[in-house]
């Protein structure tokens, strides 16, 4: 269970505070598939990087299976990032290495066995559906099947976790279904928690249990997605659900 216990982020650039999280609130079940949905500077990317503590808070905590990690450093945060994996909107592969050396990476840096980091590569690539294209290059590959990489590379170091950070975004109505089905085969099959940061309600709606709508920097409403989805409360989910005009 990930709690988010009051949690808030401020930056400062040139003497100018900005907000970008403000007590904020959310418990993400184990095996949820759990959306946080907003539009653009929202805070959707602030919140979950600070799952992971890419971003630390400036006050609150995250409480994960009941123990406070908000001050984790050096090993302690090592350790935990290698449970929580993340799949990114631009797929962030190194060009100058294979499919199967992007994926491997992770057990590479952790010191693993090349024999081992390499079984366990082509078992995700098999997950994937790419195993055949294991010796290619990123640049050969297309952006859904890049993004397939991306995924079996988060799902390297057996991950409770995935943080999924507008991980559609950038692909085609086709290709996202295709990506989507497989997250959910991800989450059904080997019981790992995602989070999904995302502007789109269609995302939402195939795959998440759970939602929170960000607005604003605070969580403005959250529940079961059938019921936010169904009965929305907030203006904005209703304007991201095309019942409210955006110039109303």
């Amino acid at each position: 269970m990930i709690e988010l216990r009051n949690l808030s982020k401020t930056y400062s650039t040139r003497g100018v505070e900005h907000t970008a999280l403000e007590d904020v609130s959310l418990t993400i079940e184990d095996g949820d598939i759990f959306g946080i949905i907003g539009i653009s500077g929202a805070g959707k990317s602030t919140l979950v990087r600070c799952i992971n503590l890419l971003e630390k808070p400036t006050s609150g905590s995250v409480v994960i299976d009941g123990v406070d990690v908000t001050s984790f450093e050096g090993r302690q945060l090592s350790d935990l990032r290698a449970t929580i994996g993340m799949i990114f909107q631009d797929f962030n592969l190194f060009a100058q290495r294979t499919v199967l050396e992007n994926v491997t990476f992770p057990l590479e840096i952790r010191g693993d066995d090349r024999v081992d980091r390499e079984r366990r590569g082509m078992e995700l690539l098999d997950l994937v559906g790419l195993s055949a294209k294991a010796k290619q290059y990123p640049s050969q590959l297309s952006g859904g099947q890049q993004q397939r990489v991306s995924i079996a590379r988060a799902l390297a170091n057996h991950p409770r976790v995935i943080l999924c950070d507008e991980a559609t975004s950038a692909l085609d109505s086709l290709t996202t279904n295709s990506v989507l089905k497989l997250l959910r085969q991800i989450n059904r099959e080997m019981g790992v928690t995602m989070v999904v940061i995302t502007h789109e309600i269609g995302v939402v709606e195939k795959i998440c249990n759970r939602v929170a709508v960000i607005d604003g920097s605070r969580i403005v409403e959250q529940g079961s997605a059938a019921e936010v989805l169904e009965d929305p409360s907030a203006d904005v989910t209703r304007r991201l659900l095309g019942r409210v005009r955006w110039d109303a």
